[in-house]
């Protein structure tokens, strides 16, 4: 169990963060910089918790969350980048500003994140954690720029362990789909979900048991490791699979999906 931490957590409002949130705050003395760009889910916890309403996408509100951080606690042992969205689309269009707001919250964001959070600590010890997915090892149809973000976000940590300092631990989260407002933020249309689906109260409890552990990485789904392995030794499958979903888009395309909300 995770106690006496002080900790700043993105994406608090919603999702795997919101239970993240939960798990964190049920000890009392933990302290948790709770940061969301809405908050309004986050009142009511016990006083151990500080909100802080701010779009992370931006240098100067990562900036501001260390400022804050500072001020509220006076040390960060834990930051946990896991603020971030997708889309889901048929990426057939030219728009600029589309893929560069995505890969500013999921991409630059805790790349940032990271470079202030080595030096705020100095040589003191800390802990870091990013919230990557299982589809930065795999893209899924109609997830295409997500799966970049998410892609980038692989292959920096993997980078890092080679860089990292001593001092600084390093966690990540390779959640698969997780039934949260995830699916209405990709997008308002209504559309079939990508096959498993997990609970983010599952995928929270992984993360933290992870963290306690100081995990390299946290693989909540334990058939997602083995449909890796099994994709391996017989591509066959891994293309089925991909089919299914790629047929998915398709009926979303064409207005076809018949499911309720």
């Amino acid at each position: 169990m995770l106690t006496d931490k002080k900790i700043v957590l993105t994406g608090a409002g919603s999702g795997i963060g919101l239970e993240t949130l939960k798990i964190l705050a049920a000890e009392p003395t933990n302290t948790i910089l709770a940061v969301d760009k809405d908050c309004s889910r986050i009142a009511g916890f016990n006083s151990n918790v500080v909100p802080m309403e701010i779009d992370v996408s931006t240098k100067e509100a990562i900036d501001e969350i260390f400022v804050k951080a500072d001020e509220e606690m006076g040390m960060i042992d834990i930051f946990y980048a896991n603020a971030g969205y997708p889309y889901y689309e048929l990426f057939d269009y030219v728009d600029w500003d589309r893929a560069e707001r995505i890969f500013a919250t999921n991409v630059l964001s805790p790349i940032y994140s990271y470079e202030k959070y080595r030096d705020y600590l100095g040589s003191r010890e800390g802990h870091y954690c990013i919230t990557v997915s299982a589809i930065g090892k795999l893209a899924m149809p109609g997830f295409t720029l997500y799966s970049a973000t998410k892609f980038a976000m692989h292959g920096f940590q993997q980078g890092l362990r080679y860089e990292l300092p001593k001092n600084i631990k390093l966690t990540c989260l390779y959640p698969i789909a997780t039934d949260t407002g995830f699916f209405k933020a990709a997008n308002e249309k209504v559309f079939e979900k990508p096959f498993p689906v997990q609970k983010p109260e599952h995928v929270a409890k992984k993360m933290v048991e992870g963290i306690e552990k100081h995990a390299k990485s946290v693989n909540p789904s334990a058939l997602f490791t083995l449909s890796g392995v099994l994709f391996n030794i017989l591509p066959p499958v891994k293309s089925a699979y991909l089919k299914l979903e790629k047929n998915k888009l398709k009926r979303f395309v064409e207005g076809k999906v018949r499911i309720k909300k």
